[in-house]
């Protein structure tokens, strides 16, 4: 609405300077009237322009000269009338200099074009600042996925060492199938040089739907608190009358790998979940 105002007051402005400047080629009455009302003109027009007068310093010149050049034209041509020879050749160039300007003004719209300007200057502030902003703004910093060593360790680390599992701050570092039924884990604290935080037998438990009694948890014979062993399932057994020598070989393995020092005195037989083999 406010810019329709602008347009129709500008055109009736363009009008009535158009029809000042025609009476000055007749007659000099007009020009000290229209001296003085094309300056009043220009300097109320400019400072009912908020837009002009608040842009940016670095178009600020620019807009207020392209917002008063109908003004200080019109004012040169009214004067120049008063100055100007007599005859017909210089009252057809008068004509002709009255009709540019008239036409200029209309079809050029200068008000409109300062504040083109000046939107024009803001925009491009506004983006500039945008850019800084984001150059000056830390790029997010992505954290890479775990690396496993192993599809054991992956399991572990998926299943049980985050947050809301049974033993988070923890890494697999050993695994070890002893048997269909039993399964030794040797677990390492996350952050070196720490204790391995408390394993939780219940959660593993839970998540392996695996009795607790079958579930051991311990220190690693001769190794520091940064590790600990994990045995799930039953320890590996023969039907009916034990073997010795069979066990014995089993036991033996286990030691060599995970449990050194480890002495076999019992074995019970249990039938394991899939995916701990």
């Amino acid at each position: 609405m406010l810019a329709r105002v602008r347009a129709g007051a500008g055109r009736i402005a363009t009008t009535a300077g158009c029809l000042v400047l025609t009476g000055g080629l007749y007659t000099d009455v007009v020009t000290i009237p229209g001296l003085l009302a094309g300056i009043a003109t220009a300097g109320v027009g400019l400072a009912t322009n908020s837009k002009v007068l608040r842009a940016p310093a670095s178009v600020k010149a620019t807009a207020m000269g392209v917002y008063i050049a109908p003004h200080t034209g019109w004012l040169a041509v009214l004067v120049g009338e008063r100055l100007a020879p007599g005859g017909d050749t210089s009252a057809l160039v008068q004509a002709g200099v009255v009709a540019l300007w008239t036409g200029a003004t209309w079809y050029i719209r200068p008000g409109l074009v300062a504040r083109d300007v000046v939107e024009e200057a803001i925009t491009q502030e506004l983006d500039a600042l945008d850019d800084t902003e984001k150059e000056e703004e830390p790029a997010a910093e992505i954290e890479p996925p775990p690396v496993y060593a192993s599809d054991a360790a992956r399991w572990w680390g998926e299943e049980f060492a985050g947050e809301d599992g049974a033993a988070p701050g923890t890494v697999l570092l050993e695994h070890q199938q002893i048997s269909e039924q039993c399964v030794a884990l040797v677990i390492g604290s996350a952050q070196r040089g720490m204790p391995v935080p408390d394993i939780s037998a219940s959660g593993l438990s839970a998540r392996l739907d695996l009795p607790e009694d079958l579930i051991a948890i311990g220190p690693v014979p001769g190794r520091g608190a940064g590790v600990k062993l994990v045995v799930l399932g039953e320890r590996p057994q023969v039907q009916g009358e034990m073997n010795a020598s069979d066990d014995e070989a089993t036991w033996a393995e286990i030691a060599a790998t995970a449990m050194p020092g480890v002495e076999l005195l019992e074995a019970n037989t249990y039938e394991m979940r899939r995916e701990l083999t």
